[in-house]
């Protein structure tokens, strides 16, 4: 899927500073903002999960 943050942060609800902390891998996220931007992308956390 290609989306910008800032599309991905309109759809989810989850800041654009946020998002981009979350992807350069700065900052703790909660656990409800990585399930607002799974359900948003239609992931589940455990993939993300296990490509670490």
């Amino acid at each position: 899927m290609k989306i910008s943050q800032r599309e991905l942060a309109e759809l989810s609800g989850v800041s654009l500073h946020s998002l981009s902390n979350l992807e350069s891998g700065k900052g703790n996220p909660t656990l409800e903002s990585l399930l607002k931007v799974a359900d948003t992308l239609g992931v589940t956390i455990t993939a993300g999960v296990n490509r670490i």
